[in-house]
């Protein structure tokens, strides 16, 4: 084996999209990362697990609002529809892409039947994969509040790590001792708070590490740690740009599935709405491969499933001869082995990039073959015996490697409105005893808080892509916030009916603490 280790490391994350009202676009969100990345990555990882000659290994992070999406009945009871709709399309559907549509017809009924397997307990199975140690699954802010930009009420972080870290306990019973911090984001002190909460290790961009007081002995190469107890890892970007990069990388191969593409934006309006869909929008439904970088969408060939997986498997093999190479160089010049973190969206795997699942099966496959250790971020800090003491640099892996993009003229104006809202409930959580009657409203207002510090919104308004429906998110829960809190000062009384409508839409962290948000004497 060569000397050092690979940790691949997944950040598995969805906005809380839950509408009690069904077919809502956010819907089609979930419902697609369920068929295309988490219900194969979840047979990716079993099939490897039962290998006896693989050891399978990855670290990931499941956000609380994803774990809530997986854990919401209501959902549940909608998937096999919304799969069925597709299926009964695929059927009628008159088209010369005959091989492209077949195959995605048997992948929708194999994820069917994977689902039904398990009756829809995906958190089940991560928990079977977590106890071989397959996986190391680690937490996330509660709603993937973006954490610099909450540090003016210091409390409105801690809520969002214990709040976090409370729902992870309730679901896999252990606590998490890593966490995947929202956008890679960290400010100078944060890790008092990551430590406060139980939290040891996290992973941050590059310049996190490489800009760090003092400069890191190995560089990116192996963990460092602050004197409060918490280590950090630095992304390698030699690991990680060919496998996200759809320009640079493996996901632009010609061969590929084309992720643009997609039969809802080809149908007319007549005949989406014979399947119930009002508007113009992604079904899921790809039929068509890149072809090239310059073919125009509406020229894209015929996707042809075999000479993609015969490319998957080829673009595997190449990313590990790479990473071998990589590590006999680095080991060279280092006294302890060297270590590659390679930290990825989740989605990238099979929702943007649908081959992506296949490509990490023939990592697990190869990885021995080429002499590739692959490890978990907890391994690899239970094999490190000294770290070097360092405080790591702001940072974050968003575009400018800083806060710029969620400072931007489209969004900045709610990082006002979080921190009126934090002080609010800072204020009133840090006021002594709150009475009975308000524990109820108290506690759904602060679900209110936390889910319109997703940073998720934010980046869409940046983004420019479904900004309305962004703006209506953040505006609907700071709303409902500002009617409870005030509804507690003004000693006004809000029906039952009132509070248990909004219960139902954002039922969400059933263990909820006002406790998080109390000033510290």
């Amino acid at each position: 084996m060569t000397k050092g280790n690979l940790a691949i490391v997944l950040h598995a994350h969805l906005p809380y999209v839950r509408s009690e009202e069904p077919g809502s676009l956010e819907e089609d969100w979930f419902f697609q990362a369920l068929v295309e990345c988490y219900l194969p990555l979840l047979e990716t990882l079993e099939e490897a697990s039962i290998e006896k000659d693989l050891t399978p290994k990855i670290t990931i992070g499941l956000s609380p609002t994803l774990l809530s999406l997986l854990e919401d009945e209501v959902l549940k009871n909608r998937f096999e529809e919304w799969v069925a709709i597709r299926l009964d399309l695929l059927n009628t559907l008159e088209t010369d892409c005959i091989t492209a549509a077949l195959h995605l017809k048997d992948h929708l009924k194999r994820q069917l039947k994977s689902w039904k397997s398990c009756k829809g307990d995906l958190i089940g199975r991560f928990k079977k994969l977590q106890l071989s140690e397959v996986i190391d699954i680690l937490t996330c802010a509660a709603t993937h509040g973006y954490l610099p930009l909450l540090r003016e009420n210091p409390e409105a972080v801690r809520a969002q790590l214990k709040t976090a870290v409370r729902e992870h306990q309730r679901l896999f019973i252990d606590s998490p001792l890593g966490i995947w911090l929202p956008e890679c984001a960290y400010y100078e002190g944060l890790d008092e708070l990551m430590a406060e909460s139980g939290l040891r290790y996290a992973v941050l961009d590059g310049h996190g590490l490489l800009n760090a007081d003092p400069r890191p002995r190995y560089g990116l190469y192996a963990p460092i740690c602050t004197r409060k107890g918490v280590a950090f890892f630095g992304r390698d970007s030699e690991s990680t740009l060919p496998v996200w990069s759809a320009r640079d990388g493996y996901p632009g191969n010609p061969d590929y599935r084309e992720f643009h593409r997609d039969l809802g934006w080809d149908l007319s309006i007549e005949s989406l709405k014979k399947i119930g869909i009002k508007g113009k929008r992604p079904l899921g439904i790809k039929l068509f491969k890149i072809s090239s970088q310059n073919t125009p969408l509406e020229n894209k060939q015929q996707y042809d499933p075999k000479a993609a997986i015969e490319s998957v498997e080829k673009d595997a093999e190449s990313y590990l001869l790479d990473r071998k190479k990589q590590l006999i160089k680095l080991e060279k010049s280092m006294k302890i082995e060297p270590l590659l973190i390679a930290p990825f969206d989740a989605e990238l795997f099979g929702h943007w990039w649908f081959e992506g699942p296949k490509f990490l099966s023939h990592l697990f496959i190869k990885s021995k073959k080429k002499g590739i250790k692959l490890i978990t971020l907890k391994e690899a800090l239970q094999l490190t015996p000294q770290i070097q003491l360092c405080n790591p640099s702001p940072s974050s892996w968003g575009q400018g490697g800083f806060h710029n993009y969620w400072l931007s003229k489209s969004n900045a104006w709610i990082v006002h409105e979080w921190s009126k809202a934090g002080r609010e409930m800072v204020s009133i959580c840090s006021g002594g005893f709150i009475e009975e009657s308000n524990i109820k409203i108290i506690k759904q207002a602060g679900r209110e808080l936390l889910l319109s510090q997703s940073s998720d919104w934010s980046f869409i308004l940046k983004a420019g892509t479904t900004t309305e429906l962004a703006r209506e998110r953040i505006n609907m829960h700071l709303k409902r916030f500002w009617m409870l809190i005030n509804a507690i000062k003004d000693n006004k009384v809000i029906t039952g009916k009132i509070i248990e409508g909004i219960e139902k839409e954002d039922c969400i962290f059933p263990l909820i603490s006002p406790i998080d948000w109390k000033k510290k004497i």
